[in-house]
């Protein structure tokens, strides 16, 4: 059975060690997304139909709300152990300019990158860490993690000019209508998702709303609302105090078995483990910060 080892929640997103055993099912995150095997078996991810290798010389990089799966592929038995990293781009934007468009669909132009020897060992030095993490100031667990993900990233060596970015991959104009449906489901995560009513709401066909919402967002609708979903369970779990089964039934599973296994389908834990092992990390003092960031 997949378990976390360690969560860390904070205005930087989230910072997870999972060992991994069983495969996770295509889904999409608004974080920008890099994974790297921490130990175990070699493994896989599948992004843009295409498979990632992960492996101790191999991370992956998945743009944010770029559809991807986990593909298990060690022997029967094995774990794989991945320190998965949500990077809310507005965080890495207010460390650095030239990471403004982390959030934008093709920040990353390939989905597996090669880790040289210093790398590894950044990643090494930074796992350990967290394990001793209940004694790691925010400012300190933001500065590490940092400059890990600039090592990662850093052969990709356009991400540091902003203005070469935009000419680059300009930013796409969403249609208002796509827009519209988007504010519709952020009203309300709780009820089953319908594409229908949506597309009705936006006085568009099925077929020409899919299409539409599939070019501007890159996944369909129906990932999209699981997204929503998945997050506001994320945040009930780690900002309140109600019982899971509240939870679930707050957003609108019928049952909390139900709640579960749509949690576990796209993370790999249950919301008890969830909340059981999540280190929630408040921003740090102005004293705290700042520290060897670019």
């Amino acid at each position: 059975m997949s378990s976390a080892v360690k969560i860390f929640q904070g205005r930087f997103g989230r910072v997870a060690l999972l060992d991994m055993n069983a495969p996770l099912v295509g889904h999409a995150h608004h974080h920008c997304h890099i994974l790297i095997k921490a130990g175990g078996a070699d493994s896989a991810f599948r992004v843009r139909g295409e498979r990632a290798p992960l492996t101790d010389d191999m991370a992956v990089l998945i743009n944010a709300w770029e559809h991807h799966a986990y593909e298990h592929d060690g022997p029967q038995g094995e774990q794989t152990l991945i320190l998965a990293l949500y990077i809310e781009p507005g965080w890495l934007a207010e460390i650095q300019r030239s990471l403004a468009l982390s959030a934008h669909p093709r920040f990353f132009p390939q989905s597996g990158v090669r880790l040289n020897a210093a790398t590894r060992k950044i990643t090494e030095e930074f796992v350990l860490e967290l394990w001793w993490a209940d004694e790691v100031s925010p400012g300190r667990l933001e500065d590490l993690l940092f400059n890990l993900i600039i090592a990662v990233i850093e052969s990709y060596s356009g991400w540091r000019d902003l203005s070469a970015l935009l000419k680059m991959k300009p930013p796409v104009a969403m249609d208002p209508r796509v827009r519209h449906a988007i504010a519709l489901m952020k009203q309300d995560v709780t009820h089953d998702f319908d594409v229908d009513h949506l597309a009705a709401s936006t006085g568009l066909s099925r077929a020409h709303f899919f299409t539409l919402f599939q070019r501007d967002t890159q996944v369909t609708p129906l990932v999209y609302a699981n997204v929503l979903r998945f997050e506001a369970a994320v945040q009930r779990l780690t900002q309140t105090s109600e019982p899971v089964g509240d939870v679930a039934h707050g957003l609108g599973f019928s049952a909390p078995g139900h709640f579960s296994r749509f949690f576990r389908a796209h993370l790999g834990i249950t919301p008890s483990d969830y909340r059981r092992v999540v280190n929630l990390f408040e921003p740090p003092a102005e004293a705290d910060a700042g520290a060897g960031l670019i």
